[in-house]
């Protein structure tokens, strides 16, 4: 089976349109960086070293200092597709962080989308 195409995309490459879907809804970048780190375990300044070194989805995630074991709390549909039936570990997480973002984007409160 062929890798799909978005693990190898660096972050850096994705990460402004997170901020822009996100400030389109009146939401701030630090917001984002906040929803990545809660959901991987790095610190702002890994977060930023990673965007800096243009590292893979790939790399990102299996480098991730420790993945929030809450995120098994997402549950819901983004790209058509339940992310709680997604069996393919990677795509799994890649589509936790986008359901992240889209309910930033929607205006959901910081604390329900931490799963607080």
């Amino acid at each position: 089976m062929t890798k799909h195409r978005i693990y190898s995309m660096s972050v850096a490459s994705v990460y402004p349109h997170y901020i822009a879907k996100a400030e389109k809804k009146g939401r701030t970048k630090a917001e984002v960086d906040e929803i990545i780190r809660w959901l991987t375990g790095y610190s702002q300044t890994g977060l930023e070293g990673e965007l800096a070194k243009g590292t893979t989805f790939e790399d990102f995630f299996a480098a991730a200092p420790k993945l929030n074991p809450a995120r098994e709390l997402i549950t819901g549909v983004i790209c058509g597709i339940r992310v709680e039936t997604i069996e393919e570990p990677l795509m799994r997480e890649l589509r936790y962080l986008d359901k992240l973002i889209d309910e930033l984007a929607r205006g959901k409160a910081m604390e329900k989308i931490l799963r607080n």
